[in-house]
């Protein structure tokens, strides 16, 4: 049995108020779920409306399934392992433009729309100079959005009521005025009317996002257990984690549109969405990066296993209470919470997250993340921070390419791989040569984009850790810093 609305007994068919452009499991765990919640939860009536960005897709199958799909949410929720499940069913059809285009545009001309969600990953918010507005369907995302918006111009003569609450989910910084700028560009070089560029400046709104939930998708692996479980075949099944966080910089009036208060989910209207971006980036993607090279070296293989360690998971709390928090300028209480909801999500029993899995352009991703927590203490303070510092030790080490006596799959740009090889190759055990270790990576500026070594004190610190690393082993060493 296929699930559809005719085995589905709590079937409703909603009145189209949503434009969602993308079918991947992240909306669908992340948004759909949340319209889902405010539905049942808060009488908000909306139905989604999924078009597919691309020319192949998942549009068909979903409307096979009349919208409908399960969603299982799984992890610690209040310090217990919860497993949950529940049919979505916000969800009123799916549209692929390419096929249906002018249905695509009628979409537009529904004077319910109130609201266009987008997640078309990180490269969809481009411009492609490729794009016409009379072709039948437009390749980028931004091209088709314009598309939509002009039609909708044009049906209600310029009404400034009929402008759209815009929400993108693409993972890139400030992604609504980003969409925002390229949909002006195509009105200009589409050679639209005046009026028109003037009524996306002044009767839309385009916000800028941050969304967090890690969602591992359709359960292949397990699929015949989840049917069976079930009782009904689900093609569209999605898997994710227990938190969500969407943090919306926008206009208090975004809190009347969207009833998320009453419906008991977390988005936050803010003015300013750059705070709780820069939180995310240091505590969560920090703690991640900091942690693979101390904790592989350890002897560690998963994030899990690394919290639950009693050394390892004290030294990764230590250093995210102690040393990143005091870098942010968030209200302490709101992040020791999410700093607490980070870690909890860490130990999510249902998920092995490897760390070798992190590993992944571990020198960039340093940079970006824990630099410039390293750098903020270190100007607070007065101080280095001891275990971020460890931690680039620890990194240096890590580049060796070796735990013991098993090689370490090194997966990084060419060209930093090529500067660990080479320095490594010519180590030959003196102080002076792990000095020389130190000194070149922490001078290497085009990945830094500065000269580490000017940081007053560093240099011999990362030294001293380093040393320490590669003659005792990490168990011993990371004792220096606890």
């Amino acid at each position: 049995m296929k699930l559809n609305r005719s085995n589905f007994s709590e079937f409703k068919k909603y009145p189209e108020k949503i434009v969602q452009f993308g079918e991947g499991n992240f909306l669908r765990a992340f948004v759909d779920w949340q319209v889902d919640k405010m539905n049942k939860l808060a009488d908000f009536n909306a139905g989604v409306v999924i078009v597919q960005p691309l020319e192949q897709g998942l549009v068909n199958m979903l409307n096979e399934q009349d919208g409908l799909y399960t969603l299982y949410l799984q992890g610690l929720k209040e310090g217990k392992a919860v497993k949950e499940h529940s049919v979505i069913d916000c969800v009123t059809r799916g549209l692929n433009p390419y096929s249906e285009y002018e249905e695509y545009l009628k979409l537009a001309e529904n004077p319910e729309m109130e609201i266009v969600i987008s997640n078309t990953t990180e490269a969809g918010i481009a411009f492609d100079e490729n794009d016409k507005l009379g072709d039948t369907c437009q390749n980028s995302y931004p091209g088709k959005l314009t598309a939509f918006l002009y039609r909708r111009f044009k049906t209600f003569n310029g009404d400034k009521s009929k402008g759209m609450l815009i929400i993108p989910c693409e993972l890139i910084d400030r992604n609504g005025e980003k969409l925002k700028a390229t949909i002006l560009k195509f009105a200009e070089v589409w050679n639209l009317e005046k009026e028109f560029a003037d009524w996306i400046n002044e009767a839309n709104t385009f916000c800028c996002t941050l969304v967090d939930r890690i969602v591992p998708g359709y359960p292949r692996d397990t699929i015949d257990e989840v049917h069976a479980e079930l009782g009904y075949e689900d093609s569209l099944v999605d898997v994710g984690e227990q938190f969500h966080l969407w943090v919306i910089e926008g206009p208090e009036w975004i809190k009347d549109v969207l009833p998320f208060e009453k419906a008991g989910v977390n988005i936050q209207v803010v003015k300013d969405v750059t705070p709780y971006r820069t939180r995310k980036v240091r505590i969560l993607n920090g703690a991640h990066t900091a942690l693979v090279p101390v904790a592989y070296l350890y002897g560690l293989d998963t994030v899990g296993h690394s919290v639950e360690d009693e050394v390892i998971g004290r030294y990764l709390k230590d250093l995210v209470y102690d040393e990143i928090i005091p870098t942010l300028d968030l209200p302490v209480d709101e992040l020791k919470y999410f700093a607490g909801a980070v870690l909890e999500r860490f130990l999510n029993p249902f998920v092995n997250h490897y760390l070798m899995s992190i590993a992944l352009n571990s020198m960039p991703k340093f940079e970006t993340r824990d630099l410039p927590s390293l750098l903020e203490y270190t100007k607070r303070k007065g101080q280095l921070p001891k275990k971020l510092v460890f931690s680039l030790a620890a990194l240096i080490e890590f580049y060796k390419g070796k735990r013991g006596e098993e090689d370490i799959k090194l997966a990084d740009g060419e060209d930093v791989l090529a500067l660990y090889k080479e320095l490594w190759s010519k180590f030959d055990g003196s102080d002076a040569s792990y000095r020389n270790i130190v000194e070149t990576v922490l001078g290497y500026e085009k990945n830094w984009k500065m000269n580490l070594n000017n940081v007053e004190g560093l240099t011999d610190a990362v030294t001293e850790n380093l040393i320490k690393i590669d003659k005792l082993g990490m168990k011993e060493a990371v004792k220096s810093v606890m």
